[in-house]
């Protein structure tokens, strides 16, 4: 696998983008056998599409232990550009995950002791933080990976700090993100810190990454984090939270939807969903509140009418406290020019 081939080659130059000439940012991706195609292609799709918006910034390489060819986790056949100990060294060091890095990797390991200190910025997706673990890297710092598997890494290494919520996190040099697609957000944000607000953009846009989320945010949304109920009272009762996140969702009113006493009806969601109703609505509301603000024609005072949080200052303490940011502060990272 060449690391310069993909679709990127179709997202057109960043205005002014060839203004100013830089020497390239070499950004080496480290494959081996079982690698999750996902975690190596969307951030590695990330970087060659700012390399298109931009020419001259990014170096792609790919490059694995003895530079043989490697088997994805589906089944893909990859190969690289050459062989860890002959590879430069990188800028950005980018360490995907997958089945294969759950197993031992001694001789990647190794490398990595000895090589990844060289590097500007060392990166892992997904179970990659296994690899980088073994390797010492992430002793004493916050890390993260995919959340099946956050359990699994800190009771191997517990000289590592595992916060299992956030999509991505930032501890020095090192930057960790959760399962699969998180790493298109963490390339997204090393581009945007690389390269400006406006490459990081378009390239989001290009890869139909229509929210590029900030890296404290949880892995999970609202509807993902809650099972979904299996009584059909209850799951209308979810479709209609999900639907009208500005209208009375109250447990009073709740209960009424669903023909069950307040009392019952909290218990029985909680048991079916897995999560308190009143949990449940503040993440609906924190999500649609999200996609608003993205949406620059909306102001944030309407926005928080319609999600149902009553006064803008409501709306703010609920961002800082789930997000770290104003709502006025979300809008001008993410949302679109």
């Amino acid at each position: 696998m060449a690391g310069k081939v993909g679709s990127s080659s179709l997202l057109p130059h960043a205005p002014g983008a060839t203004m100013e000439r830089m020497a390239a940012r070499t950004v080496l991706f480290v494959l081996f056998d079982d690698v999750q195609t996902l975690d190596l292609t969307g951030p590695l799709e990330v970087f060659a599409g700012a390399e298109r918006a931009a020419p001259g910034t990014y170096d792609i390489r790919t490059a694995s232990a003895g530079g043989a060819p490697v088997r994805s986790s589906s089944g893909l056949r990859l190969t690289p550009d050459g062989g860890l100990a002959d590879a430069p060294a990188p800028h950005t060091l980018v360490v995907p995950g997958g089945y294969g890095a759950r197993r031992p990797q001694p001789d990647i390991t190794a490398w990595l002791r000895d090589r990844a200190p060289r590097a500007r910025r060392v990166v892992s997706v997904c179970t990659g933080a296994e690899l980088l673990a073994g390797a010492g890297l992430l002793d004493g710092r916050r890390a993260t990976t995919h959340w099946a598997y956050c359990a699994e890494l800190a009771r191997r290494h517990p000289a590592v700090e595992v916060d299992p919520d956030p999509i991505f996190i930032r501890d020095g040099d090192v930057a960790t993100s959760a399962g699969v697609t998180s790493g298109i957000d963490l390339a997204l944000a090393l581009v945007e810190e690389d390269l400006g607000r406006d490459v990081a953009l378009l390239i989001a846009r290009h890869l139909v990454v229509f929210l590029r989320r900030p890296g404290n945010q949880a892995q999970f949304s609202a509807q993902l984090a809650a099972q979904t109920a299996q009584r059909e009272p209850l799951r209308e009762v979810q479709q209609w939270i999900d639907e009208h996140p500005g209208g009375d969702l109250s447990v009073d009113a709740l209960a009424g939807r669903a023909g069950l006493s307040p009392r019952h009806f909290a218990r029985a969601f909680r048991a079916e969903t897995g999560v308190p109703p009143g949990r449940y609505v503040d993440g609906v509301r924190l999500e649609a509140a999200r996609r608003l603000l993205e949406d620059s024609a909306y102001g944030v005072e309407e926005v928080a009418r319609h999600c149902g949080y009553g006064t803008p200052e409501s709306m703010r303490r609920a961002f800082v406290r789930a997000l770290g940011a104003s709502p006025a502060e979300y809008r001008r990272r993410f949302a679109a020019a």
